[in-house]
């Protein structure tokens, strides 16, 4: 045998470990994509990527080589997604409203693979998946110009949901029309009481009455089947592609960093991540003075740092409330452990809604 011949028949070799080594590899990707279906996770992780990119490139010594192996082991990254995506295909997403809500265009970013299931209202996209008729349920819980969704921290609270990602999304409100409508036939406007809110200048410039619907999306439809004039939509355009109206003003949002925070609740906490660097939980004190003072202290002593604290009534007694925190630090280390075990011994309920490495601009 030649140089030649030796050599192909060492690659056909090395080939076949390959080949075996690929298949593991792949059967290993698959429970992956079984992790992320029920945890509600995203199959593309950039700083995940990165890492391995920069460790493994270091296993390489030839420094010749070391390009060619970054771009083989992209590749086998690529692959991977590609073979995810396609397990991840009969995953069900919640989301409240119609095609077109803001809620719909976060589920196809976040989960492009999966089927958004559309309900009519929070609470029914919460308990799809509480009854298992979901994987998962995309909910806003803040925006930048009009607040908090009481809504959704009262179904976090109340609710046996975790959350394991946030989400945030530009919202870009559109008014939408029938075909043919000018504006000046406009005399109300139909939209979700967030939405009125972030266009309140614009209405009030116009001095339409406004309407309140359940979803923007929800809006658009509501017009597009009445064929009236006089009513517009307040929605994304996305909503009026989907029903077909016209889109006689865009971007009437008063603020131009208009975004909203989308939570992914799944029935599982995932609390198994040393790389989660943010926190959810909510609590109560005990009826005592200084209590909350108290709690909050033993947050920050233990070295975890407070980004926001937000107080809703819990119902069940007058002048009760509960307590919305978001903190960043590891929950899940031992510090971690320690500041829950500290705050058990001041707060009435303690949940720890869920921890995730970072919020992800979509």
């Amino acid at each position: 045998m030649t140089e030649l011949d030796i050599a192909r028949q060492n690659i056909n070799d090395i080939d076949k470990k390959m080949a075996a080594l690929f298949e593991e590899r792949m059967r290993e990707v698959k429970k992956v994509a079984e992790y992320k279906r029920e945890y509600g996770l995203q199959v593309f992780d950039s700083s995940r990527e990165a890492q391995i990119l920069a460790k493994n490139s270091e296993l390489i010594k030839d420094e010749d080589l070391k390009q060619y192996y970054i771009n083989f082991l992209q590749s086998n990254m690529d692959i991977s997604k590609k073979y995810q995506h396609r397990l991840l295909e009969g995953m069900k997403v919640a989301f409240s409203g119609v095609e077109g809500a803001f809620a719909n265009i976060a589920a196809n970013k976040i989960f492009p693979d999966a089927s958004a299931i559309p309900f009519s209202d929070f609470k029914s996209a919460y308990n799809a998946v509480v009854s298992g008729e979901c994987d998962c349920v995309i909910l806003p819980i803040e925006n930048s110009y009009n607040g908090d969704v009481g809504q959704v921290m009262d179904l976090a609270f109340f609710g046996p949901l975790y959350i394991n990602g946030v989400y945030d999304i530009s919202v870009v409100q559109n008014l939408l029309a029938v075909k043919g409508t000018t504006i000046d036939e406009i005399k109300t406007v139909i939209s979700h009481p967030q939405a009125l809110g972030q266009c309140s200048s614009y209405i009030k410039k116009h001095g339409f009455e406004t309407i309140e619907a359940v979803n923007t999306a929800v809006a658009a439809k509501e017009v597009a089947d009445s064929k009236r004039r006089d009513i517009a939509a307040i929605a994304s355009e996305e909503a009026g592609i989907k029903y077909g109206l016209q889109k006689l003003e865009a971007h009437i949002n008063e603020s131009n960093n208009n975004t909203t925070r989308f939570a992914v609740f799944s029935r599982t906490a995932n609390i198994n991540s040393d790389s989660d660097n943010h926190f959810i939980m909510l609590f109560t004190v005990t009826n005592e003075a200084g209590s909350l003072g108290k709690a909050i202290s033993i947050i920050g002593d233990n070295g975890f740092n407070l980004k926001a604290l937000k107080s809703r009534p819990t119902k069940e007694l007058i002048w009760s409330y509960y307590f919305f925190v978001e903190g960043e630090g590891n929950i899940n280390s031992e510090q971690g452990k320690k500041m829950l075990d500290e705050l058990e011994t001041k707060c009435s309920v303690l949940k720890v809604l869920g921890s995730f490495e970072k919020e992800i601009l979509l």
